[in-house]
């Protein structure tokens, strides 16, 4: 009778992230753009100023 709480499984984070972006669906959208957007900016100044 000594069932320990951290028996089952914890959901992954990928598998919670994925719900969440399903549920909140177009601002989650919009902030993986951004994202994109900010890193792939960062990246090419980078590259611009290191040529």
């Amino acid at each position: 009778m000594d069932k320990s709480p951290n028996t089952e499984p914890q959901p992954s984070y990928v598998k919670l992230a994925m719900r969440n972006m399903v549920r909140k669906g177009g601002t989650s959208l919009k902030h993986f753009a951004l994202t994109a957007v900010g890193l792939l900016s960062v990246l090419v100044g980078l590259a611009y100023l290191t040529r």
